[in-house]
C-alpha cells in the first residue's frame, strides 16, 4: 500500500462500498446508508474474525491488510488470501442467518468495515428493486459455488 496513494478514498465507508464487488448493485446513496451504518474495526495480525460454524451477523469488506480464508470440512481446499481492498467477506451473510463452513484469520494487521445484515435488509426493504438485484446476485454466488461442487459430489457418491 503506497501511502498516500488513494488512501483516503479506502479511509472513507461509501467509499470501500463503491470498490467493494458486492456492493455494486447499490446506488451511491444506498453505499452511503450502509456505509454509515457499518463499523469499521481493527483486527491484530492472527487474530479470528469469525470461525467456521459461527453465523456472522453481517458481511465484512477489506480495507487494508490481508486476511485468509479456510474452508472446513468436506470441500476444505486450500487456504486462500484476500489482500484487495473492497474484497467482501460472506456476502450471502447478508441476508442469510446461518452457519458458515469457513474460518477468516487476519494475516497481518487488518481495516474491515462490518455491515450489519439489520442494516442491510432494512435497506431491501425500503428499495424493493435492491433486494431483487441482490437476491439474484446470490443466486449467481450458490449457483456458482454449487458448480464448483458438482464434481466433489460426484466422487463422493463413486459415481
Amino acid at each position: 500500500m503506497h501511502p498516500g496513494l488513494g488512501h483516503m478514498r479506502m479511509d472513507d465507508a461509501a467509499g470501500v462500498l463503491s470498490q467493494a464487488d458486492f456492493f455494486d448493485i447499490c446506488d451511491d446513496e444506498q453505499r452511503r446508508m450502509l456505509g454509515f451504518a457499518g463499523d469499521r474495526q481493527h483486527f491484530d495480525a492472527d487474530d479470528v474474525i469469525y470461525r467456521a460454524g459461527d453465523v456472522p451477523q453481517g458481511a465484512y469488506v477489506l480495507m487494508d491488510g490481508t486476511v485468509k480464508a479456510r474452508h472446513e470440512g468436506a470441500e476444505a481446499g486450500k487456504p486462500y488470501a484476500l489482500s484487495e481492498p473492497g474484497s467482501v467477506i460472506s456476502p450471502t451473510a447478508l441476508i442469510l442467518d446461518k452457519p458458515r463452513p469457513v474460518t477468516f484469520t487476519a494475516v497481518t494487521d487488518c481495516e474491515l468495515l462490518f455491515v450489519p445484515r439489520s442494516a442491510f435488509l432494512k435497506l431491501l426493504r425500503q428499495y424493493p428493486e435492491l433486494a431483487q438485484r441482490a437476491a439474484q446476485r446470490i443466486e449467481q454466488d450458490l449457483g456458482r459455488y454449487m458448480h464448483a461442487l458438482e464434481p466433489l459430489r460426484r466422487k463422493m457418491k463413486g459415481a
